[in-house]
C-alpha cells in the first residue's frame, strides 16, 4: 500500500472493493498542509487506477475531519508575497491556488465514487473537500463552518462553486458571508449531507454497509452513473441525454449487463469482473 505523511489508505477487509483514505494529521486535526495538496490527488489517482478498488471512503484520523487549511501555510505564503515583486509574487499566488484547487477537484476526476464520512469539525477547507465528494454523511454533533470569510479570505478551493448547487444559492451565501457554525442535524436538513448518525462508530459502521452495497454493483455502471451527473451538472438537458446516450452506447455492450440479467433471473447476487 501507498505511503504518505498527511493521509493513510486502509483497506480493512481483503474481500471487499472499498479502500477507507483518511486524512492523518490528527494531532493538527486533519489541518491541510502544502504537502497534503500534494499527496492526496496521487493518493486518489492511486486508488483510480486499482483495480480492486471500486469505493473510496473519505473520513478523518482522530477527533476531527479537517480544521481547515494549516495557518502556517497561510503565513508562509503571505511573507513570500510581500517580499517579492508584486507581479511577480502575484502570478506565483495565482499558480499555487490553481494547483491547490486541482488537488481538490481530483475527487471529481477520480472515476470510483468518493464517500465523505464526517465527525468532528469540518471547517473551511474541509467543506472544499466534502462538496466535492459524491456522497456526504456525518454525526449528528458534527460541526461545520465556511470560515475562509474570518481569515479575511474569499474562499478558493471549490466551496463557493459547488455548495450553492447543493444547498441552494440564498443558503451558500449565508453561510459563506456568516462563517457561522452548523451542525449535523442541520447539515442534513439544508442537504449537504445525506445522513446522520448518532456516533462516530454508527456512522462507520453505516458507511461501511452502504460503500460495501455500492463496491458490489457493475463497476462500468458506477462509474458511469458518477460521470453523466457530474458532466449534467455542465450542460442542458439535451446535450445531457446526448452524453449518457453515447456513454451507454459504449458500455451496454459489456458482460455487467448479461450478469445482472442473469443474477436478478435467478434470484443470487451477481459477479462482475474488475475495472
Amino acid at each position: 500500500m501507498e505511503k504518505y505523511e498527511t493521509l493513510e489508505i486502509v483497506q480493512t477487509d481483503p474481500n471487499s472493493s472499498v479502500f477507507h483514505l483518511y486524512l492523518n494529521r490528527p494531532s493538527r486535526r486533519n489541518a491541510l498542509s502544502l504537502q497534503f495538496f500534494i499527496e492526496f490527488p496521487k493518493a486518489l489517482s492511486f486508488l483510480d487506477q486499482n483495480p480492486t478498488a471500486n469505493v473510496i471512503v473519505l473520513s478523518g484520523a482522530g477527533d476531527h475531519f479537517c480544521s481547515g487549511i494549516d495557518l502556517n501555510n497561510l503565513n508562509s505564503t503571505s511573507e513570500k508575497s510581500r517580499s517579492a515583486d508584486r507581479g511577480r509574487a502575484a502570478e506565483r499566488l495565482r499558480r499555487e491556488i490553481k494547483a491547490m484547487q486541482e488537488a481538490i477537484t481530483a475527487i471529481e476526476r477520480c472515476r470510483k465514487p468518493v464517500i465523505a464520512s464526517i465527525h468532528g469539525a469540518c471547517i473551511g477547507g474541509g467543506i472544499d473537500i466534502v462538496t466535492a465528494c459524491d456522497i456526504r454523511y456525518c454525526t449528528a454533533d458534527a460541526l461545520f463552518s465556511v470560515k475562509e470569510v474570518d481569515l479575511a479570505i474569499t474562499a478558493d478551493l471549490g466551496t463557493l462553486q459547488r455548495l450553492p448547487a447543493i444547498v441552494g444559492y440564498g443558503t451558500a451565501m449565508e453561510l459563506a458571508l456568516t462563517g457561522r457554525r452548523f451542525s449535523g442535524t442541520e447539515a442534513q436538513r439544508m442537504g449537504l449531507v445525506s445522513q446522520v448518525f448518532g456516533s462516530k462508530k454508527q456512522l462507520g459502521e453505516a458507511v461501511n454497509v452502504i460503500a460495501k452495497d455500492i463496491g458490489a454493483k457493475s463497476p462500468l455502471a458506477v462509474i458511469g452513473t458518477k460521470a453523466v451527473l457530474l458532466r449534467s451538472k455542465e450542460v442542458n438537458l439535451e446535450q445531457g441525454l446526448d452524453y449518457v446516450a453515447t456513454w451507454n452506447a459504449g458500455m451496454l455492450i459489456s458482460d455487467d449487463l448479461e450478469e445482472a440479467v442473469a443474477a436478478q433471473i435467478q434470484k443470487r447476487k451477481p459477479t462482475f469482473a474488475k475495472l
